[in-house]
């Protein structure tokens, strides 16, 4: 009988850069949760996670972890190859799932995915946080407020010089570069923005104009969606924007306008000879100008989403980024890959033709 009070018990798969991010969320916001375990295979890494977030149970295979009978709830920051096994096996257990997005690397996968837990009676969760971001939520409540009239185009940019792990440039593992790692968030915030409209088409240039010698993933990507309800999403994201993390929205209606900056809004803009420390995400330095910001997860709305997928598990909320979510942006990066490989607009709904997004512009060969 699954309880229906006190915290939700969490294990978290991953201890590395993401799986830090979770757990202080959980931190931050401990009042419908708390981590209990976490799981890593390198030996000595979820150790030292543990020790600086006081998590009390450390496992190097995590399906060990799984036989623990009071985790109720899994959050997966794996490599993407890994997603679809690591979700089975959970739901298997008879646990939740909070899966980082992309949600996996095929369609298929995501139908196993999303099957498998509808089956065993647990939530699939789709860990997007841009639907948690306080300053992105505070635009939409104005858009749906009628704040703007009808909206006819979304932007989102997120940009930054490339991602901490190594497994991200390794296409074999990551399934596509920049457009999977970044414009799954922008692809998911313009369907969500703009109240989840069908995919009509998506259209995407990419390229690798920096990262050559690391990867044959794309490292700057523009997408542009056209949904059914007549609205365009502008996509813009890159791995080979230098300075620091860049994250900002544009709405754009026949009757107002808005911009959201996640982090200017939240910087202070500082000179320093010396350094520092830490300032921003991504940002390699802190000598000379730097913005750097402060309650960093709460701006960007991961403890907000950690709660919020707590609260499902109880019964208090409603699942508001879930597993058919997560698939309806996969099946937009597929076609997205898809457009830049044939040099064309893609229109929906797109069967895929390869076991991974990266291949539909690169053929075969991503290694």
């Amino acid at each position: 009988m699954p309880a229906t009070n006190g915290k939700v018990k969490v294990g978290i798969i991953g201890s590395q850069f993401e799986a830090d991010i979770h757990a202080a969320s959980f931190q931050l916001m401990p009042e419908e949760a708390e981590v209990v375990a976490v799981s890593s295979p390198t030996p000595g890494n979820a150790q030292k996670l543990a020790e600086k977030h006081s998590i009390p149970r450390v496992f190097t295979d995590y399906r060990e972890m799984l036989k623990e009978p009071d985790i109720e709830m899994v959050t997966i920051t794996a490599p993407n190859r890994l997603h679809a096994q690591m979700t089975i096996d959970i739901a298997n257990a008879g646990k939740h799932v909070v899966c980082e997005k992309p949600l996996c690397m095929t369609l298929a996968e995501a139908d196993e995915m999303i099957d498998t837990c509808r089956r065993k009676g647990v939530i699939l969760g789709y860990a997007e946080e841009l639907f948690f971001t306080p300053k992105y939520v505070k635009a939409k409540e104005m858009a749906d407020q009628g704040g703007f009239g009808k909206i006819h185009m979304v932007k989102q940019s997120e940009k930054h010089f490339g991602p901490h792990s190594p497994w991200f440039w390794d296409m074999t593992q990551a399934g596509g570069g920049a457009m999977m790692d970044l414009g799954c968030h922008g692809i998911a915030f313009c369907y969500w923005f703009l109240g989840r409209p069908a995919i009509k088409s998506v259209y995407a240039q990419l390229g690798t104009y920096v990262h050559r010698d690391k990867t044959k993933g794309d490292d700057d990507a523009i997408c542009i969606v056209e949904f059914e309800n007549g609205a365009i999403g502008m996509i813009e994201c890159s791995w080979a924007k230098r300075g620091g993390m860049s994250d900002r929205t544009e709405i754009y209606g026949e009757g107002g306008v808005t911009y959201a900056d996640l982090h200017m809004g939240n910087a202070l803009p500082t000179y320093s000879e010396y350094g520092f420390g830490y300032a921003v995400e991504k940002a390699p330095t802190t000598n000379g100008w730097s913005y750097p910001v402060f309650e960093e997860h709460w701006n960007y709305g991961i403890p907000q989403e950690m709660r919020h997928f707590a609260r499902v598990v109880r019964g208090k909320e409603t699942l508001q980024a879930s597993g058919e979510d997560g698939r309806i942006v996969m099946q937009a990066l597929y076609a997205a890959y898809a457009s830049a490989g044939a040099g064309q607009k893609i229109h929906m709904p797109y069967i895929p033709k390869t076991d991974m997004p990266i291949k539909e512009w690169l053929g075969e060969d991503v290694k």
